[in-house]
């Protein structure tokens, strides 16, 4: 039965993900995160003790899935790298909760929550770098004359 439990707890937590990168408009959405969440957590709930390299091609395969979640534009504009990444932290919580750890996954869950959302958060949404992105140049633009004061 623990192990039901935390391939379960797998599931609900990176559904929870998936439904914030669902109504954000991303490629992958509640059911992508939930299996991906899911999946790790019953790998790592019925193999870690056995055979910690299953956890590996885990991660392997969750590599792979980003890749299609990223998509390149005509312009060069590149999409999806959040979301690849929220995928790839979706694992981790799935490994950690199958492997007995709930509050840690939890915890972890939470704190992805609030990367995700970090611009829709009164107050913290001062730690977004795009409030202050017109107060620095792009690496790719020449050097300002230097003025001094």
């Amino acid at each position: 039965m623990a192990l039901l439990a935390r391939i379960l707890a797998g599931f609900g937590l990176a559904f929870v993900i998936g439904f914030e990168r669902e109504l954000r408009g991303s490629p992958a959405g509640d059911r992508t995160f939930a299996l991906v969440g899911g999946a790790a957590a019953a790998v790592a709930a019925t193999v870690s003790n056995s055979s910690p390299q299953a956890l590996a091609g885990v991660i392997t395969g969750i590599g792979f899935i980003g890749a299609g979640v990223v998509v390149q534009y005509r312009d060069a504009f590149i999409r999806g790298i959040t979301t690849a990444s929220a995928i790839f932290a979706t694992a981790g919580i799935g490994i950690v909760v199958g492997t007995g750890h709930l509050g840690l996954g939890a915890a972890t869950t939470f704190a992805v929550l609030v990367v995700l959302e970090l611009r829709n958060i009164p107050l913290l949404h001062r730690l977004d770098a795009r409030h202050y992105q017109d107060s620095f140049r792009d690496d790719d633009d020449p050097p300002r004359p230097f003025r001094p004061r």
